[in-house]
């Protein structure tokens, strides 16, 4: 069964606030596989597992019409308050049973959600809606983000973060297993697609204030199942740690920029041509 989290108008509102969504350079990706896979013009495209939306408007200028999809209507409720595109549409509904008729999308994707899906039957869904030539995108990117800061030691920052991801892994939900490549690779090998593409290694630099970062890793399903846990152990560990990288770093400010390298990894794959 799907796994539903992030449901909380709270948890709705960090979403929107710290979570990052895919850059220009990684989205270019899978514009460019659309177009050589089935070609203009982009008509419809689903974004499933969409949360507050952030990576539903990176859609919204390359298709006629974008629909995000969520099982949250805390999320879709802050999506909807901050989409004013008006090719974008919300439509509250479980990842595996997705309102669209048979080979109606040109482009289905799920960013950072598809882990926690049903995969089996989400695969078969997204099959079913698909066009001839249409594509599948599963974007995702790893807890190990790496922090730099002029004239600081990245190896000490970092050192730091791994510490607050190593405090935070026992409270990682078993559905991911060790780690949730493994399950988009897995995906990746056994779709029966013959275009298709998997990228296991994309890093993606983006500057932040340090508290932005802070937030983000607090975003995560880990340090939310530690706060409904024990709110004051995880209030203490984030602070701690905040407290540590603004040494090392010589600052007195969480709103100091810091650079922020996130490695993503995604699964590409056409729908073939039927008869």
């Amino acid at each position: 069964m799907a796994h539903r989290l992030f449901e909380g108008k709270d948890h709705a509102a960090s979403y929107w606030k710290y979570r990052i969504s895919p850059s220009d350079h990684l989205m270019q990706q899978v514009f460019d596989f659309l177009e050589k896979q089935k070609g203009r013009p982009f008509e419809l495209a689903v974004d499933v597992g969409c949360g507050s939306g952030q990576g539903t408007l990176r859609l919204a200028k390359h298709f006629a019409s974008v629909v995000g999809t969520d099982v949250s209507p805390a999320q879709l409720e802050v999506a909807s308050h901050y989409a004013k595109e008006p090719n974008i549409t919300y439509r509250q509904c479980v990842a595996e049973e997705l309102p669209f008729a048979d080979s109606s999308v040109d482009l289905v994707t799920a960013m950072s959600a598809f882990h926690w899906f049903d995969r089996p039957r989400f695969l078969r869904e997204a099959h079913r809606v698909l066009k001839p030539r249409g594509c599948l995108a599963l974007l995702n990117y790893t807890v190990d983000m790496e922090l730099s800061y002029p004239d600081c030691c990245s190896h000490t920052l970092n050192q730091i973060c791994k510490e607050f991801y190593a405090a935070l892994h026992p409270y990682r939900s078993p559905c991911l297993g060790l780690s949730s490549i493994n399950l988009y690779r897995e995906s990746y090998e056994s779709l029966p697609y013959p275009d298709k593409e998997w990228q296991e290694c994309v890093w993606d630099r983006r500057p932040m204030p340090l508290s932005s970062y802070m937030g983000l890793v607090e975003s995560f399903s880990s340090y939310q199942a530690l706060l409904r846990d024990d709110p004051q152990k995880a209030s203490s560990l984030s602070q701690a740690i905040c407290q540590r990288l603004m040494s090392v770093m010589g600052v007195t400010s969480a709103e100091t920029e810091v650079l922020v390298a996130v490695k993503y990894f995604y699964l590409l794959a056409c729908k073939p041509q039927e008869a």
